[in-house]
């Protein structure tokens, strides 16, 4: 229904994983399916071999790609001696337009906005490169290219393999988490009102009902636009802050066919959906190709993503229209005979906030006003990375900081 796997490129998620005791459940994605597709004029075909995000590290599969015309090939293989950016233009810019400089207008269209668009269920002209991206900002700046690395770990396929999931799904690390924490420490359901200063140095939850609780200190985790409101009293300047982080959500459908119902077996992790391609659906993904153990033998489990930052609309549709959009688009780009046995709509309303240009410099300016403020502290996906892993840095390093207020003097929190 949501996340199904984590990347290992950041430490946080697999050392925690560990500290559960559940280093030996991770499970690899399928190596002989590392690779995906995109949708080019109904067709289905693969993303070029060493194309990573943005950088071409091959030059013979972008020469025989059927995704780019002739054009767009040569100028995607140019790059290397397209100019850096004017340096009177220097700071942050959005993924389209620094992909459309570097690489050309149609590897943008038909390659960089799908695949990292796809991502953060974002608009890639208004997503910014400094917080997604920024390793292809510092390649710009200090070499004038986007490197092309010939290791095979650079390769799109070698990529795919820094991912895991727990054998039994990302839902079994937070039931693991919960089955660590003591008995009785957690309130599940619990509203919370207000959040102000006591008259000390420590911090009122207004609980509903009338109910009022102190605390030395306190984390929030909330959504930034309901963090906004819950601060509005103590700080409106770093309240109108957070409530300018817009948020996208998203439907996921899954749906289950016999793989006797293709008239040819996935070959790939799913594909992505160009925006100029017009379809209704963002990407999908191959649930059951991916990792073992997420679909009976002789099934298939396809899980389609609908809405995003680009069709908002999309994602509000009846139950029974999304599985009939995803059924349909699914049948057509996939030659699938009959029905689904099975499909189920995940909704995740304004659930993935949008890093759009100069979000670094707000973030700044929201750390600094929380600095003030002793014993609050930030956490979630609206700050420094949207992933599983930074969500769970983000989470620590809040909890490390409030641990260090409590040695420093403080007796509980």
């Amino acid at each position: 229904r949501s996340a199904d796997s984590f990347i290992t490129k950041y430490p946080w998620a697999s050392e925690l994983c560990q500290r559960l005791g559940m280093a030996d459940q991770l499970v690899p994605t399928n190596e002989t399916r590392r690779r995906v597709l995109v949708v080019r004029d109904g067709e289905l075909l693969p993303v070029p071999s060493g194309f990573v995000l943005m950088t071409a590290n091959k030059a013979w599969p972008i020469l025989t790609t059927r995704v780019l015309s002739w054009r767009g090939k040569l100028r995607l293989l140019a790059e290397p001696f397209m100019p850096r950016r004017n340096p009177s233009e220097q700071g942050d810019e959005s993924v389209g337009s620094f992909a459309t400089r570097r690489l050309g207008r149609e590897a943008y269209e038909r390659l960089v906005q799908p695949l990292l668009g796809g991502i953060h269920t974002a608009d890639a002209d208004k997503l910014s490169m400094a917080a997604t991206f920024p390793e292809f900002m510092a390649q710009e700046q200090y070499h004038g290219r986007l490197q092309r690395a010939g290791s095979k770990r650079a390769e799109s396929g070698a990529r795919y393999g820094f991912f895991v999931a727990p054998r039994n799904g990302i839902g079994s690390l937070v039931e693991a988490l919960a089955d660590r924490l003591p008995s009785g420490s957690v309130r599940l359901n619990t509203f919370v009102a207000a959040l102000e200063r006591d008259g000390t140095e420590r911090w009122r939850l207004e609980l509903g009902e009338g109910r009022a609780e102190s605390f030395d200190a306190v984390i929030v985790a909330l959504p930034a636009s309901a963090t906004a409101k819950l601060l509005a009293t103590l700080d409106r300047d770093l309240s109108a802050e957070l409530a300018a982080i817009e948020y996208a959500g998203c439907a996921v459908v899954s749906a289950a066919y016999r793989r006797d119902q293709f008239a040819r077996p996935p070959d790939g992790f799913g594909f992505v959906v160009p925006r100029i391609e017009k379809r209704p659906i963002i990407a999908a993904s191959f649930a059951s190709e991916k990792f073992p153990g997420r679909a009976p033998e002789g099934e298939i489990l396809i899980r389609a993503f609908i809405g995003g930052a680009l069709a908002p609309e999309l994602a509000e549709l009846a139950t029974e229209e999304l599985q009939h959009i995803t059924h349909q688009q699914l049948a057509e780009l996939m030659r699938i005979a009959g029905q689904p046995l099975w499909t189920e709509v995940a909704r995740w309303p304004a659930s993935m906030p949008q890093y759009h240009v100069g979000h670094l410099q707000r973030i700044a300016q929201i750390e600094s006003r929380v600095a003030k403020l002793r014993g609050l502290e930030l956490a979630g996906n609206a700050y420094h990375g949207v992933g599983i892993p930074q969500c769970i840095h983000s989470g620590e390093s809040a909890a490390e900081r409030v641990a260090a207020l409590m040695l420093g003097g403080r007796s509980s929190c």
